[in-house]
């Protein structure tokens, strides 16, 4: 008697009737959309790199940043010394404001230059609020000029915005304040570089317009330092005097540090004032 084995099955297929088997399909991953305000920020910092060649530090869950000390540097100073600088001098270039704080835009190289600067006109060892933005800083980038503004509000809270903006397809460098070179800037005789003998800002009168002055033809550094110190020495001396109650020790201080009280000079130490 023959014994035939039989020939081993063939397995079943995936699909349990033996049909054609199906490859797994794989599951569609949902594509990562940038949330608005991250999209927004992302266009502030490609408008800043196309429309002007600035260096930005874009940031995926903070502001963008733009990079100071490589087209130009910050002057830093409180607003309210700021908004009087502008009104006597009429500065040009971009202005921000953040905060309390107005910015400044300089020439590259300003910031490391203002110590020295203050120490020679006689300004050191005064609290003035004056800073400064160079190499290696970062200055919160307003929204572009056609965006909407914050509000009055966020800036009260620190959120940045252009006083007056930068343009673009114009070059900014040659409206920033920048070191004179020797000799030049209408200094008095014994003076350098747009500084009197005595060490004052010199100043040059603009036509039809009473105590103003007017630093269009020439923004240099050295003079815009001056007259931002005696701003911010100003400023300090009205809140000082704001804060006093009665009037007693506080405004005796102010007039006693103030260099001309009741029209004779009565200061404790070098004001410098233009």
């Amino acid at each position: 008697m023959t014994f035939t084995v039989p020939l081993p099955r063939t397995p079943a297929a995936a699909s349990g009737f033996g049909g054609p088997s199906r490859q797994p399909q794989r599951t569609r991953q949902p594509q990562r959309t940038q949330r608005p305000q991250q999209a927004r920020r992302t266009q502030h910092a490609r408008w800043y790199e196309s429309e002007l060649g600035w260096a930005v530090e874009p940031a995926e869950d903070g502001p963008v940043h733009l990079v100071t000390g490589r087209r130009f540097d910050v002057l830093e100073l409180p607003s309210d010394a700021g908004k009087a600088l502008l009104d006597r001098t009429g500065l040009p270039g971009p202005v921000a404001l953040a905060g309390d704080r107005m910015r400044l835009l300089v020439a590259a190289g300003a910031a490391e230059e203002l110590p020295g600067l203050l120490d020679w006109l006689e300004w050191n060892g005064v609290d003035l609020g004056l800073t400064a933005l160079g190499a290696g800083g970062r200055m919160t980038a307003p929204p572009p000029p056609g965006w909407p503004a914050p509000s009055e509000r966020a800036v009260s809270r620190g959120a940045a915005v252009w006083l007056r903006p930068p343009e673009p397809g114009r070059a900014v460098e040659p409206l920033l304040p920048a070191l004179a070179p020797f000799g030049l800037g209408g200094g008095a005789p014994g003076g350098r570089a747009g500084v009197g003998a005595r060490g004052e800002a010199a100043t040059a009168r603009r036509p039809g317009r009473a105590g103003a002055v007017d630093l269009t033809w020439a923004p240099d550094l050295v003079r815009v330092v001056g007259m931002a110190a005696t701003e911010c020495c100003r400023a300090r001396l009205r809140r000082t005097g704001n804060s006093a109650v009665g009037g007693g020790a506080s405004r005796g201080a102010s007039r006693a540090n103030t260099p001309r009280g009741n029209g004779q000079p009565r200061a404790v130490q070098p004001l410098a004032f233009s």
